[in-house]
């Protein structure tokens, strides 16, 4: 049995099927207030159904602030269409989930967090990026990066001599939410290059198709990935 926090902005039932499991669950306001003084918990539930944006916002700080537990973000179906890789969860699942489906995701989030966490640093051609303190350094100087350029740098440098189109970059760093158009990928990309300086062809544009991480085969040393 599994002691669960749920936020969310009311006491209706976010996620019915998990009233018929016996996991413990702890009711907590969905804002960030309440996440000051909030217990420690195995797994977080947030609930996303009536406001995406706060429900992403909160999903957010619980990344930034190092929360180790796993966190699980619950929409609707048309809900499932915001999600992306910046709201930083384990897991999303519908509120219309039945007890066995809620029950298999809460054990595989648990089964995940018990496995032994990897350094979150990626070190590759003079370039050395540390997830957790959101820094990098190139040939050992600070970089002073925006929140994007360090996600469009961390993704680039995760996958090394992968090219991704504009709109692949878009849907990973920016997310499906994102209405911008792809000039963005590019107007972070000079920037990016501009504060690399010397380094600046670690980026390498592929006409006509995209960008990629320029590093020598085997260089790359990314523990933060599975």
């Amino acid at each position: 049995m599994a002691h669960v926090i749920m936020l969310s902005p009311d006491e209706s039932g976010a996620l019915p099927a998990l009233e018929l499991l016996s996991h413990s669950v702890q009711r907590i306001p969905s804002n960030p207030a309440s996440l000051v003084n909030a217990p420690s918990a195995d797994l977080i539930f947030v609930d996303g159904r009536r406001d995406l944006a706060q429900a992403k916002a909160l999903c957010a700080i619980l990344h930034t602030t190092g929360v180790d537990s796993p966190v699980v973000a619950i929409v609707t179906e048309g809900g499932l269409t915001a999600i992306s890789a910046e709201w930083s969860i384990d897991d999303v699942v519908l509120d219309s989930a039945g007890p066995a489906e809620v029950d298999a995701r809460i054990r595989v989030a648990l089964g995940r967090s018990a496995e032994p966490r990897h350094p979150s640093t990626i070190s590759t051609s003079g370039l050395v990026i540390d997830e957790a303190s959101y820094s990098a350094k190139v040939q050992g100087r600070p970089i002073d990066l925006t929140f994007k350029e360090f996600e469009l740098l961390r993704f680039l440098a995760a996958h090394p001599s992968r090219v991704f189109t504009r709109e692949q970059l878009l849907s990973e760093v920016w997310g499906y939410d994102y209405y911008g158009g792809s000039r963005t990928v590019d107007v972070h990309v000079r920037r990016l290059r501009a504060k690399l300086g010397d380094m600046e062809q670690l980026i390498g544009t592929v006409r006509n198709v995209g960008y990629r991480f320029n590093a020598a085969e085997g260089e790359v040393s990314d523990a933060a990935r599975a």
